[in-house]
């Protein structure tokens, strides 16, 4: 299978190709990589102004995508994009959903039943007993705690979701390579054992301050409900919870003293319509956790994330040895090792001698992701 991940990343550096002109040149060439390699003429029939056909032909110029390409997959840095099965479910439902997402760790199908919990960076003590108290019981009851790695809120509820043992989604508004703030880098570490660290913006990007707003929009995709525990007025926690009541999302909020600034946002979310979390299994009815832990029962014969669905097509009833998997997946031996050992445990594959591999298909059962 032709592996045209490369073109997709090149496009996410060309400033101005988004979601909207990226779909355009996919329908109108109908390939990343010969949208990629098109002449000047042809962009310009598919519709791209002169600016970002001179934009596209400089970074064109500029970069070997096989050499950007490689520099990914050495720092450990996994790519999704729309065409992928391990492409976020619920982030793709979203108007515009980013056309590439970056991460170390995985994302799998139990974070399809995620909880974003943000706030403050100024957070009082009454903020972080309710942040560690509603994270610990979300991720003890199989949610997945979603943030945004910052300091304050953020990285109490992460930090909490670990401990509890449960997993956790950070999304930067840096390249993964980049982690802000630079305090947080063990944290990020710690996250990707237990979840992903994640990103839409090419690795190597600064943390800038204008790339934090759009990444809210990832933050409140990637859940099912927000909640919102001390925010200021002018927060970007409430800019988390506009996007969540844009895409469907239910909305929470703590409510808060009115003399405290860390709770006049969330106090004013509530004014406005937001359900005031008085109580964590609130959140818990809303998601109803029974479904969720008959939902998790039902895919635990799946591929989990996107790896062990590639090696599971990648499989069959013709037995392949440890080495020839992995290269055929691209992948490290010991990644191959680990990812394998787990779909044994999980009855998908079946090791039939001296490091050989197949599928275990039964008949009538959707593997599909």
């Amino acid at each position: 299978m032709k592996n045209t991940h490369r073109y997709w990343v090149g496009f996410n550096l060309v400033k101005g190709i988004g979601a909207a002109r990226l779909r355009a040149l996919l329908e109108y060439f109908g390939d990343a990589q010969i949208a990629w390699n098109a002449p000047a003429e042809g962009l310009r029939s598919a519709g791209l102004s002169e600016k970002l056909v001179n934009n596209l032909l400089k970074i064109r110029g500029e970069i070997s995508l096989d050499q950007f390409w490689d520099q990914i997959h050495a720092q450990g840095i996994s790519v999704l994009t729309w065409e992928d099965e391990g492409y976020p479910r619920l982030l793709k439902e979203i108007d515009q959903p980013p056309p590439v997402v970056y991460l170390r760790g995985d994302i799998c199908s139990e974070d399809e039943w995620a909880v974003s919990i943000v706030g403050t960076r100024r957070m009082t003590n009454y903020g972080r007993q309710v942040t560690v108290e509603v994270a610990t019981t979300l991720a003890r009851n199989g949610i997945t705690v979603v943030s945004g790695l910052a300091r304050g809120i953020d990285s109490v509820a992460h930090r909490a979701a670990l401990q509890a043992g449960g997993r956790t989604l950070a999304v930067l508004g840096s390249g993964v390579d980049r982690i802000y703030p630079p305090e947080h880098r063990r944290l990020a570490e710690q996250i990707e054992t237990q979840g992903a660290v994640i990103s839409d913006y090419p690795p190597g990007t600064a943390p800038e301050a204008a790339n934090f707003p759009p990444r809210n929009r990832i933050i409140s995709a990637l859940s099912r409900a927000v909640l919102v525990v001390e925010a200021g007025q002018s927060s970007g926690a409430l800019i988390t919870a506009s996007f969540a009541a844009d895409q469907g999302r239910e909305v929470f909020a703590v409510p808060g003293t009115i003399y405290a600034p860390q709770s006049k946002g969330a106090n004013r979310l509530i004014q406005d319509g937001a359900r005031p979390m008085l109580d964590v299994d609130e959140i818990l009815q809303t998601l109803d956790v029974e479904m969720v832990h008959q939902h998790r029962a039902a895919r635990a014969a799946l591929p989990g994330n996107a790896i062990e669905a590639s090696l599971y097509e990648l499989l069959g009833q013709e037995p392949l040895h440890v080495d020839e998997i992995g290269a055929k997946a691209g992948l490290s031996i010991e990644k191959i090792s680990a990812t394998l050992t787990i779909m044994e445990l999980k009855g998908l594959v079946r090791q039939v001698g001296a490091m050989h591999y197949i599928a275990v298909r039964e008949e009538q059962s959707d593997y599909s992701t």
